[in-house]
């Protein structure tokens, strides 16, 4: 029996007029052949994207937010609406996106294919440069960094197999089974934005559940790797979180020395790289007690459903950031230390048994 799936898409003021109807055009197009429900979040909305969206996308349910909610929360407020009307799957694409005609399909044929699969990932492909990869699924450095695993090698040279366990999904082609959405929780909409697909792909996998690729299911993303100093700011202060809610405590203490060194040479960085004052703001925001209520909060909820121990995880946790848009001397050295770090810390969590 074919299954109900909701495809999300969550739009900002204007970019729906830069971006839907390609992405539209090519949703239209699908050759699953079960029912599909198509949800738009239309954060900080107005009467004029509003009116937009009704307009272009008549079939699909429209969700209105007064204030940019982010893209946690508005995939959030999708996902709730969706598992209300029964689906079975929900599929998120950005709208910056061109879908390929199986994509879904084969996103559910994944899915399908084991009970402890949680998460499927596209195979993304940057837009315009079809040959080149965005994303063979999300790699994390021990320290919380996340980056694309593959980006901008050639597809046809690698060497990958199809269902191949990746530590996180990337949110801009991704289908989450509904059921352990339901068990393992939504995007944690603290985040805002950046950095929740890795926080929800690493509970996945500690509660016991897989993340995979689908390399037929095909997204081609217009991707742009943007340094804008806002974006600094949530990521660095977003992978602080991730690490302080998933990690079980004695592997915290064990890699401290290596985070506090970690954030004395960020600290340094920042100074010549003009967001000094963002990464104060990072520190400021974990002075505050509701950043640490939150925080114990949600490490009491993973702790009661993690399966698995930290351990079980370093085989695709990384020792080392590999991200090609980053080449700096600073990050060579980091990398050289961090690695021989990342080793002890490795060794420490199996004889512990952490």
């Amino acid at each position: 029996m074919n299954k109900k799936v909701a495809i999300i898409l969550v739009n900002y003021k204007d970019y729906a007029h830069k971006y839907l109807m390609p992405c539209l055009d090519s949703i239209r197009k699908q050759d699953y052949l079960g029912e599909i429900k198509l949800y738009l979040v239309d954060n900080s909305s107005s009467e004029e994207s509003f009116c937009f969206l009704r307009e272009k996308v008549e079939e699909a349910i429209i969700i209105r937010n007064k204030n940019n909610d982010g893209f946690a929360k508005g995939n959030n407020d999708a996902i709730k609406k969706a598992l209300e009307e029964a689906c079975d799957y929900i599929v998120l694409f950005n709208m910056d996106t061109v879908v390929d005609s199986k994509a879904v399909s084969e996103l559910v044929k994944m899915a399908e294919s084991d009970n402890k699969i949680g998460a499927v990932q596209s195979r993304l492909m940057l837009f315009g440069r079809e040959n080149l990869v965005n994303s063979l699924g999300n790699s994390t450095h021990f320290l919380g960094f996340g980056f694309c695993q593959n980006y901008q090698s050639n597809f046809s040279q690698l060497e990958i197999k199809d269902g191949v366990d990746i530590f996180y999904p990337s949110g801009a082609g991704v289908l989450f089974k509904s059921d352990i959405l339901r068990e393992v929780g939504f995007f944690d909409e603290e985040y805002f934005m950046y950095n929740e697909d890795q926080d929800l792909g690493w509970r996945i996998w500690l509660s016991g559940y897989r993340c995979v690729i689908a390399l037929d299911s095909v997204v081609y993303h217009k991707y742009e790797f943007s340094k804008s100093i806002n974006k600094y700011y949530f990521m660095d202060r977003n992978r602080i979180i991730t690490i302080l809610k998933n990690y079980n405590f004695f592997s915290l203490l064990i890699l401290f020395p290596a985070w506090f060194i970690m954030e004395l040479g960020l600290l340094f960085f920042s100074i010549f790289n003009g967001w000094f004052f963002k990464k104060i703001k990072v520190y400021l925001y974990f002075l505050r007690c509701s950043t640490w209520k939150h925080i114990i909060r949600e490490r009491k909820i993973i702790r009661k459903k993690r399966k698995i121990k930290d351990y079980d995880l370093m085989k695709m946790i990384s020792g080392k950031i590999s991200y090609q848009e980053i080449n700096s001397p600073f990050l060579s050295l980091g990398n050289f230390f961090l690695n021989i770090y990342f080793v002890f810390f490795k060794f420490f969590l199996k004889v512990f048994k952490i």
